[in-house]
């Protein structure tokens, strides 16, 4: 890619970002009388449920946050940012203080969820209010959450498990996850225990769920990292690994350029794009088996949005660091695929599911798992990076 197409991606991000994804959610989502964000949508923008999942709606706080700190400050968004993490903090914790998964549009709780994801997302939700608004308490209650987080991710703070410890496991979610709550903490708000522990989730990724010798990023592994030749074990999650792929080569950004991180994320990009891209009809498939045999769950061939956001975002950072053509051809034939498939021209944002065929599964653009995050990140993020590539 030369400038000239790196400006016009960039400029492309920007406007789908501000003139078609954003508009679809904000203000029509904001909830005046309860706080939060009503966001279980239908294509065209009505509402299908009360409902509140509260790991989206720190997501739709930290994205509101994130374009009033990045993009321009509008008081609009600090105040729908502020809506979000005033919900958060009244309503969305138990008296042990836990968050919860599910709520109604009151804040009652409908539903308690064995992780800690909630938690991740309110600490970014946090830091970046805590940044746009000034509030040293928001500051304070992120790094009070981090370290909550860091207490589940290494075993300190129990959680009441979901199986039993006939065939243990850990799974790559954690760290993942971990890395960039660190990332985004530290980059917006700053905290001195975020570099050291990006450094050891990195390491346990590299250590325990690359496997060079088989071109694969596990899911999940035993606990001392061999297979688990299950199942369940054997299951991969290509859009999820691909995404890691992206946090880790962020980091070798923030680390001028490492190129031993670099050469880590470019491994697990290539790994499981080899792994998940359906040569076929084009995209990334949600899940494959680690020996090619078949897989347990029914949607394993379907396209889901996220995945491809991940994708989109890792080919283009791959290419930036390494200008390896390969990297922008892929990330030519993912940005197509997608952009031809599930953005919905007539009413903005994507459809969330795809058949493997690229026919829509279902038209809803919220539910509990989908929201403003995934496409508004993706977008925001290349556009970001472009921008900062291509200054003199």
């Amino acid at each position: 890619m030369d400038q000239k197409q790196l400006q016009s991606l960039a400029d492309f991000y920007k406007k789908q970002l501000l003139e078609d994804t954003v508009p679809f959610w904000f203000p029509r989502s904001y909830d005046e009388e309860n706080g939060g964000y009503l966001l279980m949508r239908d294509a065209d923008g009505s509402l299908l449920d009360t409902d509140k999942a509260v790991w989206i709606q720190g997501r739709a706080c930290w994205l509101l946050a994130t374009l009033y700190n990045t993009v321009e400050p509008r008081q609009e968004w600090l105040d729908g940012a502020k809506l979000g993490y005033d919900f958060l903090l009244n309503k969305c914790f138990d008296e042990h203080g836990k968050m919860y998964f599910h709520v109604d549009q009151e804040g009652t709780p409908l539903r308690m969820r064995r992780y800690f994801f909630s938690e991740t997302f309110a600490v970014i939700a946090f830091a970046a209010y805590a940044k746009a608004s000034g509030d040293p308490q928001a500051a304070k209650n992120a790094r009070d959450l981090f370290g909550v987080c860091m207490e589940y991710a290494e075993g300190e703070r129990k959680i009441e498990p979901k199986f039993e410890n006939t065939r243990p496991t850990k799974g790559i979610g954690i760290p993942m996850i971990m890395i960039n709550t660190a990332q985004q903490l530290r980059e917006t708000i700053g905290d001195s225990r975020c570099d050291s522990a990006i450094e050891g989730w990195i390491k346990e990724i590299e250590t325990n769920f690359v496997k060079d010798d088989i071109r694969c990023v596990m899911e999940q592994v035993a606990l001392d990292g061999s297979i688990v030749d299950h199942i369940e074990g054997r299951t991969l999650n290509p859009g999820h690994a691909i995404e890691g792929a992206w946090f880790i080569l962020h980091e070798a950004l923030y680390r001028n350029k490492d190129p031993k991180l670099i050469d880590l994320g470019c491994r697990m990009l290539d790994y499981m794009w080899e792994r998940g891209w359906d040569k076929e009809h084009g995209g990334i498939l949600y899940f494959r088996d680690v020996y090619d045999k078949p897989v347990q769950e029914y949607w394993q061939d379907m396209k889901f949005w996220w995945p491809q956001n991940e994708t989109i975002i890792a080919t283009l950072l791959a290419y930036l660091v390494t200008k390896d053509e390969k990297y922008a051809e892929m990330h030519q034939q993912i940005h197509d695929y997608a952009y031809t498939h599930f953005h919905d021209k007539e009413h903005g944002e994507w459809f969330g599911y795809l058949h493997r065929d690229g026919k829509v599964a279902q038209p809803a653009k919220g539910n509990l798992f989908k929201g403003p995050f995934h496409l508004p990140r993706q977008e925001w993020y290349c556009w970001m990076t472009l921008t900062k590539f291509m200054k003199p």
